[in-house]
């Protein structure tokens, strides 16, 4: 059972204090002002949190809150991680003798939460991840006093990382429990992975890439046959759907330049759609929302979010003109989805709006994505897409 840790209230700052002098206290506010409707209010904010009208922190899994002037109750919600994403992440930890020793010292390694996002750990918010609440009448997103406590959140962020993660979820003694009840001890050098570092790889020097094929030239991935020795246990057309799914991912490092990084799951996904490999495993619907819209589209199915309300605002105007005759019916809203009847319109980080309709008591991916949400609709009905036409 998580406790909540309290923090006396800050005293009034001197001038020129700064927020978020760490890394990851940054992004804590980046995300927090990123969702702001109004610089206003953050100008506000900022000067309540420097001027100490706060009174004493609370933070607990899942929200941080305070009582600000006048009696206000102020929270700021966070989702908090599941159970699983917890065991990924604490795998993320022990994977490396620093990461522990890091966190120790009060600090947040940088390859530690990009790990965790590979695994699909989100530690660090992002735009509209960051819930605030407020008792004042103030309509604002946040409000100032939901803006001060961020603010102020930042300084203890700063001061100590476990606090990021006792709102995700577990506090400092639960993960060092958890990390010593674990199979894989953390900071084991034993465990370590083999090989060595990138930057000593690339120091020996390395053969210079190829040229980079024409775009119009058509690819062709190779074609595995099985060599002498017999059968040695290995699915041949796997491993040829691995190395042809190699081969094209090459190709489009040397056109591009880079590619996507992508966790288990989502490469899981992209190698069914791509190839029908693991198209047994229940993924129809991730391979439908991959197929309209890659990584995108499948973080749109699989995750809610809260988009920034200037978006919202403007995607509901752009609908409403572009509705023929009395204009669209009601709109369900919740996060970034709104359902209209049998058609539901998603949101993604993106910045595009993704058409699902109703399919077997689930919302199913139901073409490509727009810009302009209207695009999608035609007196209530999801447009046409290719395999319709």
């Amino acid at each position: 059972m998580n406790a909540a840790r309290g923090f006396p209230a800050f005293a009034p700052q001197r001038a020129g204090a700064r927020f978020a002098t760490s890394w990851w206290g940054r992004a804590w506010v980046k995300a927090m002002e990123d969702t702001s409707l109004d610089h206003v209010l953050l100008r506000k904010g900022r000067a309540y949190a420097k001027t100490g009208q706060l009174g004493p922190i609370t933070v607990s899994p899942g929200r941080i809150a305070a009582v600000a002037e006048n009696e206000y109750d102020t929270v700021v919600r966070v989702e908090e991680l599941t159970g699983a994403a917890w065991e990924r992440f604490l795998g993320q930890v022990a994977a490396k003798a620093g990461h522990i020793a890091a966190l120790l010292d009060r600090d947040m390694p940088h390859d530690l939460v990009e790990a965790a996002q590979d695994a699909a750990v989100p530690l660090l918010p992002a735009v509209g991840d960051l819930e605030p609440e407020c008792s004042c009448p103030d309509w604002g997103h946040p409000c100032k006093h939901a803006a001060a406590l961020c603010y102020q959140a930042s300084w203890l962020l700063d001061a100590d990382p476990f606090v990021l993660l006792l709102m995700r979820g577990r506090g400092r003694d639960e993960l060092i429990e958890a990390l010593q009840r674990s199979d894989v001890p953390a900071g084991d050098p034993a465990r370590e992975p083999g090989g060595v570092p990138a930057a000593e790889a690339f120091a020996l020097g390395t053969p210079p890439l190829p040229a980079p094929p024409p775009d119009d030239v058509a690819f062709t991935p190779p074609a595995l046959e099985p060599g002498p020795g017999g059968d040695i246990g290995v699915d041949v057309d796997a491993l040829g759907v691995l190395a042809a799914s190699a081969a094209s991912r090459a190709r489009e490092l040397l056109l591009r330049g880079r590619l996507p990084r992508l966790t288990e799951h989502q490469d899981r996904v992209r190698l069914a759609a791509e190839y029908g490999l693991g198209l047994d495993r229940g993924l129809e619907a991730a391979v439908e929302a991959w197929r309209y819209g890659g990584a995108d589209g499948l973080d749109v199915l699989e995750t809610p979010w809260t988009p920034p309300r200037q978006d919202l605002a403007r995607a509901r105007a752009r609908l409403e003109a572009g509705w023929e005759g009395t204009g669209p019916p009601p709109v369900e809203a919740w996060r970034n989805r709104w359902t209209l009847g049998p058609l539901q319109l998603r949101y993604g980080r993106d910045g595009r709006w993704y058409p699902f309709t109703e399919r077997d008591g689930g919302w199913w991916p139901a073409g490509p994505p727009e810009h302009d949400p209207s695009a999608l609709v035609s007196g209530g009905r999801p447009r046409p897409t290719c395999q319709d036409r």
